[in-house]
């Protein structure tokens, strides 16, 4: 198998908004090249190349030669597949959020990276911008993650893989344990984005409250609301995968197969989907989700909502905070607040 990688040229300050960004366009996940050192978080979160550690045996990183890459300058690196007639197989997501596998040309690619770079320079120094375009052989860049990701802390919840054990200090420090098998398709809520919804869902949530979570990949935040009280979850996702991730996760944490529903399929745009998930019945619907997809489910929201009920989104860079609380204020929904993590931003409103 051939890839076609678009290699851009940076600055450290830019990576994350701009690899948020090229997920608009069908670029997920990006190697980085930089001279930042990475700490025992990062290592934990990702697989990465470490030029600090580039011959500890200990850490198992690859250093790929990255010792070259200027102070303060970083590359980022996406990769598409290259198909037998030279073209690119890429997911997109229309208006509506769903999903589809096109093919474009390099050129093509190319052509709509500059654009998105570009309307990123209209607002921020993101460096020198330069896009590059070469073709790789097959390569496999997540088969040793499972080595990065330990347990961390979310104020006093902790959030565990099923292959580490709770310890002593552990013991006595943890209030909330989560144990989680994410697997290679969904987040493990080390994200600054998951983490805002968790500290969200804390402060918001009251005794048996009903939960909808608009693309629950593995079940981290109904798994979680649960655990802070809630009487009932009820999951959305369009992939499939999440429906054994979710119930992996489910049987790890003790969670009863009635008190978390999962419905796949497209909550915007699918009648039958919303025929399942009801009408008018949550007190808190949470969105982890980029953007694009949080605008057009805003709208069907306060219909989702009970009088009162709070609506939080998440996964939002910060030069996109005003077009989701835009979005939240056009359905008629008063903003109560805005969450900020890092360079992630959370919108959080109530029905009236």
């Amino acid at each position: 198998m051939k890839w076609m990688r678009f290699r851009i040229r940076t600055n450290e300050e830019s990576e994350d908004i701009i690899v948020s960004s090229m997920m608009d366009i069908g670029l997920e996940g990006a190697q980085i090249e930089d001279n930042a050192p990475l700490t025992a978080a990062d290592k934990e979160q990702m697989f990465t190349d470490d030029l600090q550690d580039a011959d500890d045996e200990e850490t198992g990183v690859d250093s790929c030669a990255y010792s070259n890459v200027e102070e303060g300058a970083a590359y980022l690196n996406f990769f598409l597949e290259l198909g037998d007639d030279n073209m690119l197989n890429v997911n997109v997501y229309d208006e509506n959020g769903e999903e589809s596998t096109v093919k474009k040309t390099p050129d093509q690619i190319k052509t709509e990276i500059k654009e998105v770079l570009d309307e990123l320079r209209s607002f921020s120094d993101i460096g020198d911008g330069t896009i590059s375009v070469d073709v790789t052989e097959d390569i496999d860049w997540i088969n040793n993650w499972k080595q990065y990701f330990h347990k961390f802390y979310v104020e006093n919840v902790l959030v565990i893989p099923s292959w580490e054990t709770m310890d002593d200090e552990d013991e006595k420090k943890a209030e909330i344990v989560l144990h989680i098998d994410p697997g290679t398709a969904f987040g493990t809520g080390m994200h600054e984005t998951t983490q805002l919804c968790i500290k969200a869902l804390k402060k918001y949530m009251t005794k048996d409250a009903e939960i909808l979570d608009v693309g629950t990949g593995s079940g981290v935040l109904s798994i979680l609301a649960k655990k802070f009280g809630a009487g009932h979850a009820v999951g959305t996702d369009l992939d499939p995968c999440s429906e054994p991730a979710v119930a992996d996760n489910k049987k790890a944490n003790g969670i009863k197969e009635e008190d978390f529903d999962l419905i796949i399929g497209n909550i915007i745009d699918d009648e039958s989907v919303q025929n399942k998930v009801g009408k008018e019945k949550y007190d808190i619907v949470v969105a982890n989700i980029l953007p694009y997809v949080l605008v057009p489910l805003t709208p069907i929201v306060p219909g989702l909502l009970k009088k009162g009920g709070i609506y939080i989104t998440s996964g939002i860079i910060e030069a996109k905070e005003d077009v989701v609380r835009k979005a939240h204020e056009e359905a008629g929904l008063e903003v109560i607040e805005i969450g900020k993590q890092g360079e992630w931003v959370s919108v959080i409103s109530r029905k009236a």
